[in-house]
């Protein structure tokens, strides 16, 4: 039930306002769902770290996009319990390496890569979706941002192994990838 109220919610703050608008801009819904294991090729769901993120775990995404707004809801099972873990949205699918992703998904791309810079690497012009799972290892997440994907790399959604930081010189770090599941955003 959790699930699909998180799923709902995301819709509505997409659509807020912009239903009786004569121009309202086209509304893109992307849905991604894996069971993550080692990887192969083909695979969508992929675990860097069994002991974290152990393999037959449960990583889906929901997104609900336009030019104006985006929201993007995660949902987990089968993690750690009781463990906090970061995730983002990041420009390539899932691969071999957990560094096949990418780096994350920015509205206005930092010219310095990898980003750490508060300016650019800030949930404002990135998809947060930090989460701590319950006592059975499930967790939940979303984030909205006011601006669209627009058919701009966004390829995958990546779980990384703390809570994002925000300090300068550490802004949008997160610790090591454990996981990765490709989403056409």
């Amino acid at each position: 039930m959790r699930y699909l109220s998180l799923a709902a919610l995301a819709l509505a703050g997409v659509l807020h306002g912009e239903a009786a608008s004569a121009d309202t801009p086209t509304l893109r819904l992307t849905t991604a769902s894996s069971r993550i294991q080692s990887y192969k090729p083909g695979a969508t769901g992929v675990t860097y770290d069994q002991k974290l993120a152990p393999a037959g775990a449960q990583l889906s995404v929901f997104a609900f996009s336009s030019s104006r707004s985006t929201t993007v809801v995660l949902n987990t099972r089968g993690l750690l319990p009781k463990r906090e873990y970061g995730a983002h949205v990041h420009v390539s699918p899932c691969g071999q390496a957990p560094t096949d992703a990418g780096p994350h998904f920015q509205n206005k791309k930092d010219p310095i890569q990898p980003s750490v810079n508060p300016a650019y690497a800030n949930p404002r012009n990135e998809i947060w979706l930090d989460f701590t799972t319950d006592r059975q290892g499930a967790g939940a997440a979303m984030a909205t941002v006011p601006w669209g994907f627009n058919n701009r790399d966004a390829s995958s959604i990546v779980i990384h192994a703390t809570h994002t930081h925000t300090v300068p010189g550490q802004a949008g770090a997160a610790g090591a990838r454990l996981a990765c599941l490709t989403a056409d955003f």
